[in-house]
């Protein structure tokens, strides 16, 4: 088992988006048999032979120098989560080990202190898989409709392709859920043999179209900072602003804080919401019935 394929297709979903004239090359017309670039013209413009592009497209990036992987990048137009998704394809590129579990993710207790002592805004602690690890009162309030599902731990892209639940919960659902897959991709192409992470991948594949139509189309996207919706079961429509901090002491582990802008309706659903969770059953647990499809 290698990544070849995902070399292959992420490669050829890159130029098939690319237009000649996005590309500032010349358009004669005529029928083209591929969206977008062709391979030949790809080349071109990173400055590389069309057969030694043909094997990089192949899947064969194993000990491709970083000048032709940023030419290719910029070729190809990538974003910077994409350019970085190309090197960790590239870096695991001609490797076959086997998949590994991994041994069971513990949270330091002084972390989950940390997380404790943060009342004013919900925070939780996440791998790379999206199963949430750890979090303080105000955040498993905010999520009170993922903890309806028995499974633990809970995960976020398994409640957002499987949970009924979550089109009401993410009221741009078919948004989060693009930027749910696009995280996950990103981080197979870090660890892609990471067995804990694949069996997931194919249980989604197997279970939601959705999930399946938007894991091929190979898109990537870094979680760092932006703004998320959300309609809880309570305290109604909040707009939250988020920020993920690596956590450096434990690679694979990230911590996402929200914040409301002050004075805003957001910050007064916050409160709300703190109120209710310091209140046994009051910060909105629906019925666990039905659930999930």
């Amino acid at each position: 088992m290698d990544n070849r394929n995902d070399i292959r297709e992420f490669l050829t979903t890159r130029r098939a988006r690319i237009s000649p004239q996005q590309a500032g090359l010349p358009d004669y017309g005529g029928h083209r048999r591929v969206p977008g670039l062709r391979r030949g013209e790809v080349a071109m413009l990173a400055g590389v032979s069309p057969e030694y592009y043909t094997r990089l497209e192949q899947g064969k990036l194993a000990g491709v120098s970083e000048s032709i992987l940023h030419s290719l990048a910029e070729a190809l137009q990538l974003d910077d989560a994409e350019q970085s998704h190309l090197f960790d394809l590239a870096r695991t590129a001609g490797s076959t080990p086997r998949p590994r579990r991994r041994p069971k993710q513990q949270i330091p207790p002084s972390l989950q202190y940390a997380l404790d002592a943060i009342t004013g805004v919900p925070a939780f602690v996440r791998n790379g898989r999206l199963d949430i690890l750890a979090t303080n009162v105000l955040g498993q309030a905010l999520y009170s409709a993922m903890y309806t599902d028995e499974s633990r731990p809970v995960n976020i892209a398994r409640f957002v392709f499987l949970n009924r639940r979550a089109v009401d919960f993410y009221p741009d659902w078919i948004r989060a859920a693009s930027d749910t897959v696009a995280v996950l991709r990103a981080e197979s192409g870090r660890d892609p043999y990471n067995k804990e992470l694949s069996e997931l991948v194919g249980e989604l594949s197997t279970r939601s179209e959705e999930f399946r139509t938007r894991w091929a189309a190979h898109n990537v996207r870094r979680h760092t900072t932006g703004h998320k919706h959300f309609h809880h079961p309570v305290v109604g429509d909040i707009e939250l602003m988020f920020n993920a901090l690596e956590h450096t002491a434990d690679p694979g582990l990230t911590l996402l804080l929200y914040s409301a802008e002050p004075g805003s309706a957001a910050e007064d659903a916050l409160r709300l919401l703190g109120s209710l969770a310091a209140t046994p059953d009051q910060a909105g647990h629906p019925e666990t019935a039905d659930a999930t499809e």
